[in-house]
This record gives C-alpha cells, structure tokens and sequence, in this order.
C-alpha cells in the first residue's frame, strides 16, 4: 500500500512536470518510457524497504531494552534474603521451602530467580525431578 502511494506520488511528479506544456488539467497526458517507469518503481520500493528496515530495528530496540532485567530495590533485598537463607541451609535448598519460607507467591518468586540468575543455580531435584533445587554459585 505504501508502495502504491510512492509509485502514484512520483507518476504524479512527473505529470506536472509535462502538464505545463498544457492548458487545461483535464487533457494531461504524459508517457514515461519502460526504464523510467522501472526507475520510479525502484526508488518507491526502496525507499519503503529502508523504512520497513528502520522499523525493524526500532522494534529490536525497544524489545531489548524490555528484556533487560534489572533487580528493583524490592528484589535485590529479597535477593539478599534468598541467598542468606540458602547459605544457612549448607547452600543447597529446595525452592518450594524458600518460597514458603520468604512468605511469597510463586510468581514472584519465579521473577526474583529469574533476576537472581548470576548468584543462584537452579536445578531440578536429583529424588524428585519435579522439585526445583537452589544452589549458591
């Protein structure tokens, strides 16, 4: 569609351009030759891949930028809080016992490990796969 607008935009360029030979409006009639129709047609499809492109990035960018997580003030103490409580259980825990332990849901405990990633190992349980262990790094 927005090729379609580029292409009609530059046809329309080029009609003016002719139609100051002519009068009146309504007998405009210009004749562009097969290379110079291909070269109007190139320039509009390229100008609307290099913005689809920009786009593209754009989105990258801003999707990076929310893939970033960075701990907030609340987590890095929980984050502390964690990590004390596995290190006083010999730096192994079961993640169901410090969940229950720190007193909070399970998704915000899933979102504190997910932050905790470079301070804590996570594992399944070698007894039960379905119970997730914490190791200290």
């Amino acid at each position: 569609m927005l090729e379609d607008t580029k292409v009609l935009d530059s046809i329309k360029a080029l009609a003016s351009m002719n139609s100051m030979e002519h009068e009146q409006p309504s007998e405009q009639i210009f004749v562009l030759t097969s290379p110079q129709l291909q070269a109007i047609i190139s320039k509009a499809i390229l100008e609307a891949t290099e913005r689809l492109y920009l786009e593209i990035a754009y989105d990258r960018q801003r999707i990076s930028r929310l893939e970033q997580k960075e701990p907030q003030p609340l987590q890095k103490d929980r984050g502390e809080i964690l990590r004390a409580l596995i290190v006083t259980n010999g730096g192994k825990m079961l993640a169901k016992e410090a969940r229950q332990k720190m007193r909070i849901s399970k998704k915000t405990f899933s979102l504190l490990l997910g932050v905790m990633g470079d301070y804590i190992e996570t594992r399944p349980y070698h007894l039960d796969k379905r119970q997730l262990l914490l190791i200290i790094k």
